[in-house]
């Protein structure tokens, strides 16, 4: 078993450096024919380089302060982004499972108050069937149930 870690690192070494090599020969290439293009085109390309370092810039700065946004007014406020694995304090993951209990709670309740209906309806039969004038062999005969759902005024 030991065997299988070293053979995926030495699987991912390579293939890093087959990316590494493809990489240059890119840049190579494209070196060659940066050399033949007009200063125009060249203007352009170098405006849009600044800008994807700008953004990369701000990504970066973003990613490192999760916590902080500031408005356009100057004034800072905080999110609920989080920062770092593991960093968010307890009581934001015990607010995070408060939406799981209130869940559970109601599913808890729904199911009680099914259970106490069909107690109080089982009840009712019992007690309409305690308090009506049937003889002992009605309970015996195929039509009881038919009785005991139909309408009696």
């Amino acid at each position: 078993m030991k065997n299988v870690p070293m053979n995926l690192s030495h699987q991912n070494a390579e293939l890093e450096a087959l990316q590494a090599r493809y990489a240059l020969r890119v840049a190579a290439a494209l070196s060659e024919q940066a050399e033949g293009i007009d200063h125009g085109v060249s203007e352009r390309l170098r405006f849009a380089r600044e800008q994807a370092l700008v953004r990369a810039r701000a990504a970066r700065s973003a990613a490192a302060a999760p916590f902080v946004s500031v408005a356009g007014n100057g004034s800072a406020t905080l999110s609920m982004a989080g920062g770092p694995r593991g960093s968010s304090p307890w009581w934001f993951r015990m607010a995070s499972a408060l939406p799981l209990l209130a869940l559970v709670g109601g599913l808890v309740l729904i199911q009680s108050q099914h259970v106490r209906h069909q107690i109080s309806a089982a009840a009712e039969i019992d007690l309409d069937l305690l308090l009506d004038d049937l003889p002992p062999a009605a309970y015996g005969d195929p039509g009881f149930v038919e009785y005991l759902k139909t309408n009696r005024d």
